[in-house]
């Protein structure tokens, strides 16, 4: 049963996905419409589910669930990556690889490879400072007070140079 985002507990679970860009006003309106529609279905083993989602900066869909409300199963968050895959067939944007990091630079997200992340941070391209979207929030609530962090409160400070760490 879908709840609006707000309305959901702090504690609910949150999966979070990067779209390869930012979204158009047009597919905008056609993910908020497939999203609504799986979310007022979303069930696990018959059981209905509080369940909602939100899209941030036109590019990031996170989907939430009140675990407090019903648990979900394993098939249940299956059937939410399967959205995803609808949604990415419908307006041809990716947002289940996971191999490019979104920052928040220059006023806009910037998804930089993982592949390329120690060398930007070598070459001072990113520093510890830079800001990372916390796509690893687990709840509502880390979500909305962590959606942007420097990359040293990050998973990413493995990458950083050690001179980043104590500077």
């Amino acid at each position: 049963m879908y709840l609006p985002f707000e309305k959901l507990s702090a504690e609910s679970r949150v999966w979070i996905y990067t779209g390869s860009r930012a979204l158009t006003e047009a597919e905008l309106k056609l993910v908020n419409e497939m999203l609504h529609s799986f979310c007022e279905q979303w069930n696990a083993h018959g059981q209905a589910l509080q369940t909602s989602f939100t899209i941030e900066k036109n590019q990031f869909i996170v989907m939430a669930l009140d675990e407090n409300f019903e648990s979900p199963s394993g098939c249940s968050i299956d059937s939410s990556v399967g959205v995803l895959r609808k949604i990415q067939a419908s307006i041809n944007v990716d947002f289940l690889n996971r191999s490019k990091i979104p920052f928040a630079l220059n006023d806009s997200i910037e998804l930089v490879p993982l592949s390329e992340l120690k060398a930007q941070f070598n070459t001072g391209q990113l520093t510890s400072v830079s800001l990372v979207i916390n796509t690893l929030a687990t709840t509502k609530h880390e979500w909305e007070e962590k959606m942007i962090i420097p990359a040293k409160k990050s998973w990413l400070v493995k990458y950083l140079p050690k001179t980043a760490l104590t500077s």
